[in-house]
């Protein structure tokens, strides 16, 4: 049942990578056609058994708990009551997941497996948009300038991503090289990107708000057309959110006494 349902998620990932094949053929390499964030992964190798995502959280946490158990076993530490009450756990843990039809250790065999898995999925990006002009709206980062002096920005599909969030997976993040004078004037400026995109892996570590940041881009995309999406209240919100951020460094510097405006 399990190989029957992925053999259907397979068919069907591979119609949807025909149709986007289908209506960039039909727009034409210089129109631009316009993406969604959810068409840029690799549909493909979005399909794949994890064994690991069948399980509940009770399940997902007794399997855990049978790592730490054998891993505390297999060193030579504990008194001798305190290693027979580990084993005596561990054999009713073991036995629990048995009477789950869950064999723990060709489960534990598969980890390293699904780790490649889903490194691959978050990872690939979509053949179809390969060397395709697009459009498509984000939130721009702005960047420090490339090796040959080009202006550089990161786009991502949410607010506050790599900031105050954790990044989004490679294959959701486009390192942007821009053609024009226009550079982001703050964090997670809302604009929409019309240009070639390419699967062209980068890996890079820049100072954010929040520190240094991993960026690890699937996409790089050679912007030729900038639209700025910004309203009168992404303005406001950035003004407060400088201010704000203003107001926490003169803080720190007086230890927390205020200070006249």
């Amino acid at each position: 049942m399990r190989e029957k349902s992925l053999l259907l998620k397979k068919w069907a990932q591979g119609l949807a990578v025909a149709i986007v094949a289908l209506s960039l053929h039909a727009s034409g390499a210089s129109a631009g056609v316009s993406v969604d964030w959810a068409d840029l992964p690799d549909p493909v190798a979005q399909v794949f058994e994890d064994p690991y995502s069948d399980l509940s959280p009770e399940e997902f946490d007794d399997v855990l708990f049978v790592v730490r158990l054998r891993g505390r076993l297999q060193q030579d530490s504990g008194t001798r009551e305190e290693r027979q009450n580990w084993q005596e756990m561990l054999d009713e843990t073991e036995a629990a997941l048995a009477a789950g039809g869950i064999d723990i250790d060709w489960l534990l065999d598969q980890r390293h497996v699904v780790m490649e898995r889903r490194e691959k999925a978050a990872n690939a990006g979509n053949p179809v948009f390969d060397g395709k002009n697009i459009t498509v709206a984000g939130f721009a980062i702005p960047a420090p300038p490339d090796a040959e002096g080009r202006q550089i920005a990161y786009l991502v599909p949410q607010r506050g991503m790599c900031s105050h969030m954790p990044p989004p997976p490679p294959n959701q993040m486009i390192r942007v090289r821009l053609n024009s004078d226009w550079t982001p004037a703050y964090f997670h400026e809302p604009v929409r990107l019309t240009g070639q995109l390419n699967i062209d892996p980068t890996d890079h570590q820049m100072v954010v708000v929040d520190g240094l940041m991993p960026m690890r881009a699937t996409f790089m995309l050679d912007a030729d057309r900038v639209e700025t999406l910004e309203s009168r209240e992404d303005r406001l919100e950035w003004s407060d959110s400088a201010a704000d951020k203003l107001r926490a460094a003169g803080r720190r510097k007086t230890g927390g006494q205020t200070t006249p405006d």
